[in-house]
């Protein structure tokens, strides 16, 4: 018999006088296709990682994605606990996850699943530590492959442990988790920002939140008022049109964005499309190419989708911002012609009227001595990424008060 904590009908009378719930935190989740995507088949492990919430409240559920799973997924037991900064859980903080009253749960194929309301008072850009512990053997990990978060896999059931064991591996992508939802205090919206490799932050420091979703939370969260949370669904290698590193925004939109609880606003940035339609096919790049199948897109096709995502949006109530493509001169992906392509997208975005606001990126990180190229200084070195001062400049551009 399975140990039951919390009735929903009890979790339903506590919720009856909070706010509507809002989400804090996501990660798209992606099929493990890939070496970017990919966790090796497990069984008898615990979980471990830490995320960082960006709006806080006095509740929290987390859900779980077995989306991309071949067989069901049993989740024997499950925790939740505030993280001291070193990553140990905070004294007193520590909370079992229960599902529909139960302390396991399995999971379809196919399907996600959310937990009950926790009990945690959570403060805005808390670091939350989620211990999952799976006794089945799991051969196909729903995942997201940029591992911006902490994460560590640990033999047996470890979700107790107050802190991390020295048989704890790292692991090489967030795992089965794609969001966190509060409960908050006072009303509060969320922002959901698509996007790319940009977007997912390669290139800043791993582990330590600075991707510029992450820093814009930060300035959110300083500047008082009504909450905003900022929920990064951006994929590394995504496109707009056609499926490559994970399904194409505009297929994915629906899942990863308008079902956002609490979505008010939405910010759409992903600027593959155009780069790898005008590529130059050679040798270095062949490889990387075969990866993202499809026919070539125009600087119509481009606009065309904008368009939709926005209108999308806005049939869900919510506010879109579009941000500009900067530039990625020196890259083996530059040509004349995709850079071309880009600044006739990127004037449209700007003068078009189609977005309640823009975000004009290309502005920020553009070398004025070349603006085909970021500026040295803002880039990881490979002339395409951010480094932390590139994603903290593209932070500290947005204007706020385009989320009010």
């Amino acid at each position: 018999m399975t140990a039951t904590v919390n009735s929903p009908s009890n979790s339903e009378r506590s919720d009856a006088d909070a706010f509507a719930w809002v989400r804090t935190w996501g990660a798209s989740p992606q099929a493990p296709d890939n070496s970017v995507t990919s966790v090796e088949p497990f069984e008898n492990a615990t979980l471990r990682q830490v995320v960082r919430v960006s709006g806080g409240g006095r509740r929290i559920r987390v859900r779980i994605s077995n989306e991309y799973g071949t067989a069901p997924l049993t989740i024997g037991a499950a925790r939740v606990a505030i993280a001291d900064s070193d990553g140990a859980i905070q004294s007193g903080s520590d909370r079992p996850v229960t599902f529909s009253g139960r302390l396991t749960t399995t999971v379809p194929a196919g399907a996600p699943i959310l937990s009950d309301p926790i009990d945690l008072p959570t403060p805005a850009l808390s670091r939350l530590t989620i211990s999952l512990y799976v006794p089945e053997r799991v051969d196909t990990c729903t995942c997201h492959g940029t591992f911006h978060a902490l994460g560590w896999i640990i033999p047996g059931d470890a979700t107790a442990l107050a802190s991390l064991p020295t048989d704890a591996v790292p692991l090489p992508a967030q795992a089965l988790i794609t969001a966190v939802e509060v409960r908050p205090d006072t009303p509060a919206e969320a922002i959901a920002v698509i996007g790319d490799s940009r977007v997912d932050g390669i290139g800043s420091t791993p582990g330590t939140d600075r991707r510029w979703t992450d820093l814009l939370a930060e300035r959110l969260a300083a500047r008082g008022g009504q909450p905003r949370c900022v929920v990064n669904q951006g994929i590394g290698g995504n496109r707009m049109l056609a499926d490559g590193i994970g399904t194409a925004a505009l297929a994915r939109f629906d899942r990863d964005v308008l079902t956002t609880p609490g979505l008010g606003h939405v910010v759409i940035a992903v600027g593959n499309d155009l780069v790898f339609s005008f590529a130059p096919h050679t040798e270095e790049t062949a490889g990387f190419l075969a990866m993202f199948p499809g026919a070539p897109v125009t600087v119509d096709d481009i606009i065309a989708a904008h368009l939709q995502l926005a209108a999308r949006a806005r049939a869900h109530g919510a506010k879109a911002h579009a941000a500009t493509i900067a530039p990625y001169g020196g890259t083996d992906m530059y040509s004349p012609e995709g850079d071309k392509a880009r600044e006739q997208v990127n004037s449209w975005i700007r003068t078009s009227g189609a977005f309640d606001g823009v975000l004009d990126f290309d502005a920020v990180w553009r070398d004025p001595a070349d603006p085909a190229r970021i500026r040295g200084d803002l880039h990881m070195g490979d002339y395409l990424h951010g480094n932390d001062a590139g994603y903290a400049a593209l932070a500290e551009s947005i204007d706020l008060p385009l989320f009010d």
